[in-house]
């Protein structure tokens, strides 16, 4: 035999392990198709060979091609590929000479991995996806250098599965084995539950090792070698996460605050932002809070910080922030954010509240080392009294019976007083000095002219603080004073500022009073070092009598603080109803205007009344003209986005109800308020909102295809594909068609969509259900299933029929229909049903639709004692379907769902 061969230098040498002796056997034979016969894993040991992978392909990056793309641009690269140096996925043999075959083929992500629907394609590759190099004898190393990913459409998933999973199952039996019916039956349901859990932007790499045995033939298989998953380049989950930029990279320890981020492209269902800290293993994790909606296009999120673990920080305290996936759990690298102690007094009204003030009597001793007293008091030791250090007196008195005139301490000596140094230091020391030059006698002109007036000045003082002493009528004081009254402290208050701050209303009326009609009353509108006028301040107190003294005698309230906003801004932002209702009065036809206008933030006075759910405060100022319907600057939310973004039920139920609110207007993103709602997963809202009116089909601007995954795409790449066959005017009639069909049977999980709807954003089972409008049989509800609850078995006997026969009951019974939403606690929706023919239908057609419980309607039947609606609701429900005490949570306006948070079925990924 072994002179039979070819001896040449293209031969290889083979070694068996059970013989000695030596085989030279030519490369093309290596290439003849062989039959595999599968044996037990030849057992990995130390000592025995085994299958290792030395370069692991590039997780991402690598874009799945469909056939009719043509080949991939270039074999799929290995992990440390780089631009000069380019690498590939690599197996090798170990502890094993001779000649091996090592085959590689795609299968699942999933433990344990299956088949996949994809197929490899490349040089050493069979049309069954599968490749193959033969190694050996020395390097023993198989390099896959021009691996292509064949993508395979949706529709053609089980086709294909159906075909490996025959030809799996084939290689355990005979050659010529024929499958049963029921067997090819099993192998078919086998591949269509395969391809409904499989992941068609997800594969990875399975290699095997066959050894060749005692006849040549590569039968001998190792323990197969998985690679790392490689994502499709088209799907979210193939980018890395990588944050590009923040807004803002510290904010209160309280949470809450808006940071706007940029990042790579991310899946929104898929994606969280976790703040840590590197402590332990046990350190402390939280997440930032934003929904579906919050995402843009899918390289934006704008969230809120989460609390920081401990609220009562004195010091600024650095954590980290990072992008994390939730399914797959990579994370981007960390970006570090820093919590500030809260400052409860933001306008620092409580601070200034407890200044220290000076001791009482300090300001009537003498000063350090006999010095003046701080109001003129006398000195002691050889020091003399003045008024600060400035005026000092004299001890005689006029006529008038008031101290006569003074000096300035320090000032140069008045004519007629008597030196009081010794005659040395005083001596003339020139001629010129002698006789007194020009300079001199002027000065001491203009001192003799000063101490008139200060003389004058503390006559009328003397006077004002007698008849302050006989009336208690602290104004002429104060009238004395008015020039020092626009004088600031060092945090830039007036006196003015600091009466409102310690809420003095008696001082600031006479300050006002004291400085009405006189030129320092533009005081009245200094602003201090954070940019408040005394009208703010009053209105941040909320105190309404000072507001509306301040703005009858001239305080401008279009003057901005230092966020931009006016005192209407803060009277609403406070949520006190009185001060808000004082400056809307007296605002005049001149400053109307501010009622509708935008602070630094881009908030109007009815955004600001929304955030402190100031319903009365809403109402003031729609009725003063508000608009309710304008959008913030920010985003475009309407004062019903806001309500609905924070939950506030009964405020966003009024704001439809009686302010009139749009319920289909739109953001910047047009989102409506129902996409809002769907995407917080909240039956209340939504439910409300339908009942209003809202449209369920409405589209936002984000783009749905852009967000889901490639296997998604296929039937619009099939349909591109046999539209190119067309020509243009055909292409349009089929376009138009399609669309019509499907919009005419409203169906949420299959249209040719421009972007979401709520549908496509619903958190949770119950809210789609409501979106969704088709009552689902439990039997085929893959969802229901999921849920703990399902909406038809909470629903179960509130068909239209016992709906009617039960507003009948409740009719003839003369049953008050108010009273029987407060008990179903729908009360707040009550505006929405009075207007229409039959409120009581309508009614109970809300709460059917909210997904009320049967025990609820039930209990609030009998409290009310209609005991024939509760016999017909009671005969109406089979024994066996009948809810227990824990459905009661699941109210549509009582709690929130309990179903279980799901990913939305209709959608495959965000």
């Amino acid at each position: 035999m072994a002179g039979a061969l070819r001896m040449d230098d293209t031969q290889y040498q083979m070694k068996f392990d059970n013989e000695s002796l030596q085989f030279m056997v030519d490369l093309p034979y290596l290439h003849e198709p062989f039959e595999v016969k599968p044996e037990p894993f030849v057992t990995e040991t130390v000592h025995g060979p085994y299958l290792q992978i030395i370069e692991e392909p590039k997780q991402r990056g690598f874009r799945f091609r469909y056939e009719c793309e043509g080949p991939s641009h270039g074999g799929l690269p290995g992990a440390s590929s780089e631009r000069n140096r380019r690498t590939y996925p690599t197996v090798k043999v170990s502890n094993y000479l001779g000649h091996a075959r090592v085959e590689v083929q795609l299968v699942t992500h999933t433990d344990p991995p299956r088949v996949h629907a994809h197929s490899l394609v490349g040089r050493q590759c069979n049309d069954n996806g599968i490749c193959s190099i033969d190694v050996g004898p020395n390097d023993l190393t198989a390099q896959f250098s021009n691996l292509g990913i064949l993508h395979v459409t949706k529709r053609g998933v089980i086709e294909v599965l159906t075909k490996r999973l025959r030809e799996e199952k084939r290689r355990t039996k005979d050659p010529g084995y024929k499958f049963s019916d029921a067997e090819e039956q099993a192998i078919l349901q086998e591949a269509k539950e395969l391809g409904k859990s499989m992941d068609l932007n997800i594969v990875r790499l399975k290699f095997t090792a066959y050894l060749q045995d005692s006849n040549g033939s590569f039968t001998r298989s190792l323990k197969p070698a998985v690679s790392n998953p490689i994502y499709d380049s088209k799907s979210p989950n193939a980018s890395n996460l990588k944050i590009s930029r923040m807004d803002k990279t510290s904010g209160s320890v309280l949470g809450g605050e808006e940071v706007f981020l940029l990042c790579d492209k991310v899946q929104k269902d898929d994606i969280d932002i976790r703040f840590y800290e590197e402590e332990d293993d046990a350190g402390w994790e939280a997440f930032g809070d934003f929904s579906p909606t919050d995402v843009h296009k899918q390289y934006a999120i704008v969230f809120k910080t989460p609390p920081y673990r401990c609220t009562d920080i004195t010091r600024p305290v650095t954590v980290f922030l990072q992008l994390k996936r939730k399914k797959g759990g990579d994370c981007s690298e960390p970006k570090q954010f820093t919590y500030i102690p809260h400052n409860q007094d933001k306008e620092e009204v409580q601070r200034k509240r407890m200044k220290a003030l000076p001791q009482p009597y300090d300001h009537w001793r003498g000063g350090p080392q006999g010095g003046a007293g701080a109001f003129g008091g006398p000195g002691s030791g050889t020091g003399g009294g003045g008024m600060g250090g400035g005026f000092q007196f004299n001890h005689t008195m006029d006529s008038s019976g008031f101290f006569g005139g003074g000096g300035f301490a320090g000032g140069p000596q008045m004519s007629g007083s008597t030196p009081q140094s010794d005659g040395s230091q005083n001596q003339p020391t020139n001629k010129q000095t002698q006789s007194g030059s020009p300079v001199q006698q002027q000065l001491i002109q203009i001192a003799a002219a000063l101490q008139n007036r200060a003389t004058l000045t503390a006559k009328c003082t003397a006077r004002a603080l007698l008849q302050y002493c006989r009336t208690g009528d602290v104004r002429p004081l104060l009238l004395l004073q008015r020039h020092l009254c626009g004088v600031q402290d060092e945090n830039g208050d007036t006196p003015l500022h600091l009466a409102i701050i310690h809420q003095q209303p008696a001082v600031v009326q006479q300050l006002i009073q004291a400085l009405n009609n006189t030129p320092q009353q533009k005081f009245i509108n200094k602003l201090n070092h954070l940019s408040q006028a005394p009208l703010h301040l009053a209105v941040i107190t909320k105190q309404p009598k000072l507001v509306e003294m301040l703005m009858r005698t001239g305080a401008d309230p279009s003057l901005l603080d230092r966020e931009g906003r006016t005192a209407l801004h803060l009277a609403a932002h406070t949520g006190d109803e009185a001060v808000l209702r004082v400056v809307l009065d007296l605002l005049g036809e001149r400053y109307v205007h501010l009622i509708n206008s935008a602070d630094f933030s881009g908030l109007y006075p009815v955004h600001l009344a929304v955030k402190k759910d100031g319903e009365h405060c809403l109402r003031l100022l729609v009725e003063t003209g508000a608009k309710i319907n304008m959008p913030e600057q920010k985003s475009g939310c309407t004062a019903l986005h806001l309500a609905v973004r924070d939950n506030l039920l009964k405020l966003a139920c009024n704001l439809i109800t009686e302010l009139k609110a749009d319920v289909n207007v739109c953001t910047y993103g047009g989102n409506s308020p129902l996409h809002l709602a769907a995407s917080q997963g909240s039956p209340p809202l939504c439910s409300m909102l339908i009942a209003a009116g809202a449209d369920k089909r409405m589209e936002n601007d984000e783009p749905l295809f852009l967000s889901l995954s490639s296997s998604d795409e296929d039937d619009e790449s099939e349909k591109n594909d046999a539209n190119k066959q067309l020509p243009d005017d055909m292409v349009q009639q089929v376009q138009f068609m399609s669309i019509s069909s499907e919009r005419g049977a409203f169906n949420p999980r299959k249209r040719p969509a421009a972007g979401h709807t709520p549908f496509d954003l619903a958190k949770c089972q119950k809210v789609r259900d409501l979106l969704d409008g088709r009552k689902v049989p439990k039997s085929s509800s893959l969802a229901a299933k999921r849920t703990k609850i399902s909406t038809d078995e909470v629903n179960q006997g509130l068909d239209s029929e016992v709906l009617m026969k039960l507003c009948g009951i409740l009719i003839e019974d003369h049953v008050p229909w108010k009273e029987l939403a407060e008990k179903l606690g729908m009360l707040t929706l009550t505006h929405l049903f009075q207007e229409s023919a039959s409120p009581c239908q309508k009614l109970l057609e809300n709460y059917q639709l909210s997904g009320g419980p049967v025990d609820g309607l039930v209990e609030a039947l009998q409290s009310l004692g209609v005991s024939e609606g509760v016999r017909l609701l009671t005969a109406s429900q089979p024994r066996e379907d009948k809810q227990s005490s824990d459905s009661k949570e699941d109210s549509g306006f009582g709690s929130q769902s309990i179903g279980e948070e799901m990913g939305n079925p209709a959608v495959g990924n965000h």
